[in-house]
């Protein structure tokens, strides 16, 4: 019964870093938060709206990065529904069990 499966149910999970990001996510990850530091450097926080606007890169890029359920993470999941939505398909599906006085190829 331990050897049912082909393959590892962790396969992917050697191609990440940390076992969760992909490359592309990292450099998102550090690019928000250098981003951050320079806002951090450059714009002096008196007031709640310019520490929100400090913060916003990393805040940005963490929700992207963060992993959910069926998806990858917030990224790939944004990537999906926007390629569901611009690309359109329309499958044609014909069953392999077609009575033949259904048949059309009679």
């Amino acid at each position: 019964m331990d050897n049912m499966y082909l393959i590892p149910a962790n396969t992917k999970k050697g191609k990440l870093l940390f076992n969760i990001f992909r490359p592309i996510d990292l450099i998102i990850f550090l690019v928000g938060l250098g981003i951050t530091l320079v806002f951090f450097l450059a714009i002096n926080s008196s007031t709640l709206i310019t520490t929100i606007i400090k913060i916003l890169p990393l805040s940005v890029c963490t929700f992207l990065v963060v992993p959910v359920p069926h998806y990858h993470n917030v990224l790939c999941l944004i990537k999906d529904v926007f390629a569901f939505y611009n690309n359109r398909r329309v499958y044609y599906w014909k069953g392999w069990c077609v009575r033949s006085e259904y048949r059309e190829d009679k």
